[in-house]
C-alpha cells in the first residue's frame, strides 16, 4: 500500500485537540494526522474530531497521540499498520490526564459519554 501522503517533517499541530481547544472542550483520547499534523481527539471522544478531520480533508493516515503508543490507522482501508518515526513530539505531554485536559473534564463524563452514544 503506498503511503506517501505521511510526512515525518511536520510537527503535531500542539498538544491537545484543536478544535476542542478552541471550543473549551474535552478529550478522551488523541491523534495526529501524519500528512499535516492536526491534532483530534479521537471517536470515543464527545467531538471526535480527528475522524471530523479525515472526512473534511481526506487526510487518511492519523497516528495515536498518546505516551507509549505507536500505532498509525487508515480511515479508507480501515486497518492498522506500522509507519514511520515522526517529528517529535510523538504524544501529548505525560503531565496530561486522560481524559483531558486538566481542568475541563466533567466529573461524569463516563455518564456524558454514555449518554452521547445512546443518542
Amino acid at each position: 500500500m503506498e503511503r506517501s501522503e505521511i510526512d515525518v517533517t511536520i510537527p503535531p499541530s500542539g498538544a491537545g485537540c484543536v478544535e476542542c481547544d478552541a471550543l473549551d472542550g474535552w478529550w478522551v483520547h488523541l491523534r495526529r494526522c501524519v500528512e499535516c499534523g492536526h491534532i483530534g481527539c479521537c471517536d470515543d471522544s464527545p467531538a471526535r474530531h480527528a475522524t471530523g478531520h479525515f472526512q473534511e480533508t481526506g487526510h487518511r493516515f492519523m497516528r495515536s497521540f498518546e505516551p507509549g503508543e505507536t500505532w498509525f490507522w487508515d480511515y479508507v482501508a480501515e486497518e492498522l499498520f506500522e509507519g514511520p518515526e515522526l517529528t517529535p513530539p510523538s504524544s501529548h505531554p505525560d503531565s496530561q490526564p486522560t481524559p483531558g485536559p486538566e481542568g475541563r473534564v466533567p466529573g461524569d463524563w463516563r455518564r456524558e459519554l454514555l449518554r452521547l452514544r445512546q443518542g
